[in-house]
């Protein structure tokens, strides 16, 4: 069982910038691959970044050059950068995990944060 715990999210004028965390329960790099993804009100859930544990990052197009994920190892926590912030990155943003087992009666297993509020005021 893998735990979230998402930090850093708030309110920020349009143009600025924040920064979440993600910290996870155990070693990151046990985890395959760890994202952000986001929900606005009446909308649904979409992906924002990913990171796998090999170093790999794949970002949604609505975020490309404003927002960039890493990864702590030592501290089993992933970051999202985001910067020039737009009214439209209003959103709840969740951390998500996925472990792969192969050998597992269920090989995929998702793991979610409780989510954390970023504001961008205009």
């Amino acid at each position: 069982q893998v735990q979230l715990v998402e930090s850093g999210g708030g309110l920020v004028q349009a143009g600025g910038s924040l920064r979440l965390s993600c910290a996870a329960s155990e070693s990151i790099l046990s985890i395959n691959g760890m994202g952000w993804y986001r929900q606005a009100p009446g909308k649904q859930r979409e992906l924002v970044a990913v990171i796998t544990n090999g170093g790999s990052t794949d970002y949604a197009n609505s975020v490309k050059g404003r927002f960039t994920i890493s990864s702590d190892n030592a501290k089993n926590t992933v970051y999202l950068q985001m910067n020039s912030l737009k009214p439209e990155d209003t959103a709840v943003y969740y951390c998500a995990a996925r472990v792969v087992v192969t050998t597992a009666p269920i090989p995929i297993k998702d793991y979610w944060g409780q989510g954390t509020q970023v504001t961008v005021s205009s």
